[in-house]
Parts: structure tokens; sequence; C-alpha cells
């Protein structure tokens, strides 16, 4: 009988020549479990995706709720579904004004497309500014501000009218002007290998915006729900974007995206021409119904609390002489090596012994580091030492 990996590699489209391979049968908290039943800590989240591990019961028990209820009614905007506006409400309560207004989607591309169709309208201007390195998603728009060529060239053409700054240099904010309709830059860069910006950066940005009616959207895809140690990233900066991008670890492990706004920008969609951004499958209830157990998972369970220490455990232990680097913010890390010989070497030393790491698409010399945030001490001490170990085979 032909097997679940032969079926894998036969009719699933692939996205490389040399997957992982791993069969998961089942996941809890912290850990995946293969057909074997050998656990893996997961040091990844399913790429920001677990926050608050695999299947929390609230989570599970939100989803069965919902189930008992309706799944899919009609695309979205068209009836009032209760998870929805819950979870619309919930979000607008722990967001500054005038983050009030949320677009439901299906993923972080999608919320990207989303809000660069939005600074358009609303600006009348088209220009648009990203950064080198960034990464915001594989779709058309989403791929047009990317900031790395080689994902790219294959494509083309893309998007007119985009221009690439470097993140956290502050004369590239001169680029920004009144044909700008908006500037789009991860609050915490993470495809580039975690890259953080100075406060007097981020400040300077929002300014410089301000000056010149150019819409800030901050992507926080990767970064929020409490990753960095703060609910959303942008809070560690004393700013507010016009528009916010959130995926991921948004829906408790379930797929859901959103891009957030104020009313009044957000309303433009809604007429001339109507219908102005739509989507099917936008705001499913039972993905809603999720994402709002997780959010108060996170607050309840006063998650991030614990993420700075946590943070610093890690810097602590991860200490060898090939790592030239710990950098990043929170439970949102990345190890520095000299080249991906190492790290491709390490991933797979470290995978074979029960931890699961993974490096990044324009950072290729780097490990990326980000657990759930439940992960406790020992589970720390344990995985680094599973790293180090790794490093010394070398």
């Amino acid at each position: 009988m032909i097997s679940n990996k032969e079926l894998f590699l036969l009719n699933t489209a692939q996205t490389s020549l040399s997957p992982r391979m791993l069969e998961i049968e089942r996941a809890e908290g912290l850990y995946l479990y293969d057909s074997s039943g050998k656990a893996y800590m997961d040091l990844v989240s399913g790429f920001a995706v677990s926050n608050i591990g695999h299947r929390h019961p609230a989570v599970v028990k939100a989803i069965e709720e919902q189930l008992q209820k309706y799944m899919h009614l009609t695309v979205y905007g068209e009836f009032v579904q209760t998870p929805m506006v819950q979870f619309a409400a919930r979000l607008s309560e722990v967001l500054p004004d005038p983050l009030d207004n949320v677009y439901f989607v299906n993923s972080g591309a999608e919320a990207t497309e989303g809000a660069l169709k939005l600074a358009k309208r609303y600006t009348g201007r088209s220009r648009i500014l990203s950064c080198h390195n960034a990464y915001h998603g594989s779709t058309h728009g989403a791929l047009s501000v990317m900031g790395n060529e080689y994902y790219k060239e294959k494509y083309r053409p893309l998007l007119p009218d985009i221009d690439f700054i470097y993140f956290n240099d502050e004369e590239g904010l001169e680029q920004i002007n009144t044909s700008t309709a908006c500037i789009i830059l991860e609050t915490v860069q993470g495809e580039a290998g975690i890259r953080v910006a100075s406060p007097a950066y981020m400040q300077k940005l929002r300014e410089r915006c301000t000056e010149t009616g150019t819409l800030l959207i901050m992507d926080e895809i990767q970064a929020a729900f409490g990753r960095t140690g703060k609910l959303f990233a942008f809070e560690h900066y004393g700013i507010v974007p016009d528009i916010l991008l959130l995926a991921k670890a948004m829906g408790g492990g379930m797929p859901i995206g959103a891009f957030i706004s104020s009313k009044q920008i957000m309303s433009v969609l809604a007429e001339n021409p109507i219908l102005g951004h739509i989507t099917t499958f936008g705001g499913h209830p039972v993905s809603c119904a999720a994402g709002l157990a997780g959010l108060n998972v996170i607050l309840q369970e006063n998650l991030l609390a614990e993420v700075p220490a946590k943070e610093q455990l890690f810097r602590s232990l991860l200490v060898h002489p090939l790592i030239k680097e710990v950098r990043g913010v929170g439970l949102m890390l990345c190890i520095q090596l000299d080249h991906f010989e190492q790290v491709e070497k390490v991933s797979e030393i470290a995978t074979r012994n029960g931890v699961i790491i993974d490096w990044f698409l324009h950072c290729e010399t780097a490990l990326r580091i980000a657990p759930p945030l439940i992960i406790s001490e020992g589970e720390i001490r344990k995985a680094c030492a599973v790293i180090l170990d790794a490093l010394d085979q070398l």
C-alpha cells in the first residue's frame, strides 16, 4: 500500500526539492509527535502561529461549541455573525484608538493585499514604499513589496510605483513624500533574521508619515499576540500605525488574518465602488471563535509577563564559540552563525534529537528561535542543550 509520505510527494504541490518529511500524527502544547510516537519540541511555533501552544483546551472548546451552531454562512460583510463581531470588538478593546475597524481575511498575505488597496483608495495616491529584505506574503501584491529580488524576478511584471528603503535607516525616511500612499514595514523584520528598529527610527517614521499624509502600515503578522513581550510590537515604540496587519497567531492555530484601521479610513471600501474589497471565507465563524479564545488565553493567563525572563534565559544559555550573536526581542529570536552549511547541519541534528528549529528566507546564516509562549524554564534549558550539542558536533 502506498504510504502517506509517497502520496505527499506524488499528489501535493511542493515548495522545495527537499521538504522535511516529518509525518506528524498529533500535537499538544509545545510538542509534535510523529508516526512512531517520537516527541519534538516546536521551537518555531508552526512559524509564529502556535503562540499559546498546539491545541490549547480553550481553543478546542471554542471550536467544538461553534461547530454545533454553524460554519460558513455567506460572504464576508453580509450577515451579523456572533464570533466575528465579538472578536472584532475584543480586538478593538485591546488596540489603541483609532484602530477600531477590523476587516477579517484568511491569511497574512491577504491582509497585505487588502491594506495596499485601502491605502491607495483612501489617499488617492499610487506610490508605495517598502523595505529591503521585507517579507509580507507571496501573492502578487505582497510579492511586489517583498524586499528580495531573488524571489521576485521570475514573476515580473509586478505592481508598479514601488520603491524600497533600508529598515532602521533614518535617511531613507526622506523618501516618504506627498505622492506616497503608504509605507509598509514589519514592526520587527522577521525573514530578514529578526531585525529590531530603534525607538528613534520608529518615532521619526511616524512623524514623517503624519507630515506627508502617508499611511503607515505595520505588518505584525509574525510579531503580534505576545511574541515580543507586548501584545502588539508597536507598543514598544509609543506609536500607532494607520493600518495594522495580523494573522498567524491570531487564530490560535486556525487560519485567519485581518487588516485593521480606523472607521474613517476603512469606510472607503464600502462605496465608489461598492464591494471595494470582498472575501468569501474571511471572518470564518470557527476561526473567529478560535481567535477570540486564543486572545483571551494570552490575557487571562498573563503570558506576556513571562516573556522577558524567558528571552533572557535563552540568551544566557545560548553561548558558544560558533554563535556570533543572539538577536531579537522577546521570544522572537535568532542565532547568528557564519554560513548556511552550519545552519542546515545544526537544524538537521537538532531535529533528529527532538528540537525543531529553522532558518529565514532572507537570512540563511541564522537559526529561528520562536517557541510557544507557554514554554517552561526546564524546556528552554533542554532545548538549548540540544542546540549546543548540535553546534559541538560541527
